[in-house]
C-alpha cells in the first residue's frame, strides 16, 4: 500500500512523536526541537492518532487536530502526518511495523516524554516497541523519578545509553533507549482543553 508520508531518503534518522495532539501546543514544538538536537535526527514527524486507547474520552476531530498542528509548526524539519489513520493502526507497535515496512531504509526513533515511559508497560505490546526501534525519552516536569523507576526502565536498564551518547541513539541496535534532561515547558494539552479555547477552535 502507498501511504502519504513526508519525504525521506534512505539512511535518514527520523524521530516519531505520537499522540492525540488534543490540542497541540508549544510544548510539543519544544520537545521536537530538543529531540532534533539531542538525538541527531534529520527530522521529526508528529503522528497524530485517531484516538488514544488509554483515554476514555475521544479527542477532537482528526481534521481539526491536523489543521491545528500544521498551523503551530513552523520548522522545516518537523512534519505532521495522519499515518495511523491511513494505515488503520491503533497501537504504537503496529504503527511502527507498518512504517518500517513502508520506509525500510529509514532509521526510526520513537520519542516520548518521561511521563509516557512511566506508564509504558500499560501499552499494547510495549516490549515490542522497545525492541523494534530506539527510544528517546525527554524529561518533563515532575516525572524524572517515576520514569527512572518504571517497569520499562528496570526491564531495559541494560539497554540504556548515557546522556552523552544521545547523538548515537538512532544508530544503536534496539533495544536501546536514552533519557535526556532538557528544560521543559510545563503546559499540557489537558490544561488547554480545560480552559475551553480548544473545543471552540475545533468547532470553527
Amino acid at each position: 500500500m502507498i501511504y502519504r508520508l513526508p519525504h525521506t531518503r534512505p539512511g535518514q534518522a527520523i524521530g516519531l512523536l505520537g499522540g492525540s495532539f488534543d490540542p497541540p501546543h508549544m510544548g510539543h514544538v519544544h520537545i521536537s526541537r530538543e529531540a532534533l538536537k539531542r538525538f541527531g535526527l534529520n527530522a521529526v514527524w508528529w503522528l497524530v492518532s485517531p484516538g488514544n486507547p488509554l483515554k476514555p474520552r475521544g479527542p477532537a476531530p482528526l481534521e481539526a487536530r491536523m489543521a491545528a498542528c500544521r498551523a503551530l509548526v513552523d520548522h522545516p524539519r518537523i512534519s505532521v502526518s495522519d499515518f495511523e489513520a491511513q494505515a488503520g493502526t491503533r497501537y504504537t507497535a503496529e504503527t511502527l511495523r507498518r512504517l518500517q515496512a513502508a520506509r525500510p531504509g529509514v532509521r526510526f526513533v520513537w520519542l516520548m516524554g518521561a511521563d509516557n515511559l512511566a506508564q509504558l508497560d500499560r501499552w499494547q505490546d510495549w516490549r515490542e516497541i522497545m525492541e523494534r526501534v530506539p527510544v528517546g525519552v525527554l524529561a518533563r516536569p515532575g516525572q524524572r523519578i517515576s520514569a527512572r523507576m518504571s517497569k520499562a526502565a528496570r526491564v531495559y536498564a541494560h539497554a540504556r545509553l548515557k546522556g552523552a551518547q544521545s547523538p548515537a541513539l538512532a544508530w544503536a541496535d534496539p533495544p536501546a533507549w536514552c533519557f535526556v534532561n532538557v528544560p521543559m515547558r510545563g503546559i499540557s494539552s489537558t490544561e488547554l482543553r480545560e480552559a475551553g479555547d480548544w473545543r471552540q477552535f475545533g468547532n470553527n
